[in-house]
């Protein structure tokens, strides 16, 4: 014999004041962002929101513009973003956004373009010395 459904009643269910606010953030936030995989930034929103990390959100909704066939709308929005994350963590997410390989692949890009976005990148975090940069590029350029 299946057992009863469990009622609750509005005394049982306890709701954190805070809960709607932080719901009209996150709704605000991905109106903004306009994320491809809602799912995956969310996961992504939340983690950071609960780590107390910046979180992955545009400052302004941006419509990005592709005025070539293989322009990929890449934004400077979606690059403040980016770096708001590890400067690693960018990179790897820039060369899966620029990659002309298939997906699952090496997500290569040209080394010129990679070194360019690097140093603008780096250049933003004041942590990291012009001399650092340059030496990780020698090193990258060199292992090629």
């Amino acid at each position: 014999m299946p057992l009863p459904d469990t009622l609750f009643c509005a005394q049982q269910i306890h709701i954190p004041p805070e809960l709607p606010d932080i719901l009209k953030q996150f709704t605000k936030a991905a109106i903004r962002t306009q994320p491809a995989d809602v799912l995956q930034w969310a996961a992504g929103y939340f983690s950071a929101l609960s780590r107390g990390d910046p979180l992955p959100v545009k400052d302004r909704i941006e419509m990005p513009v592709a005025t070539q066939k293989t322009d990929t709308g890449l934004t400077q929005g979606m690059l403040k973003v980016l770096h708001k994350q590890s400067l690693n963590t960018a990179m790897k997410n820039l060369c899966e956004i620029l990659t002309q390989d298939p997906e699952g692949g090496p997500a290569r890009i040209p080394f010129k373009t990679f070194s360019y976005v690097y140093r603008y990148l780096s250049s933003l975090d004041s942590d990291i010395a012009t001399s650092e940069t340059e030496a990780y590029l020698a090193s990258l350029k060199d292992s090629m």
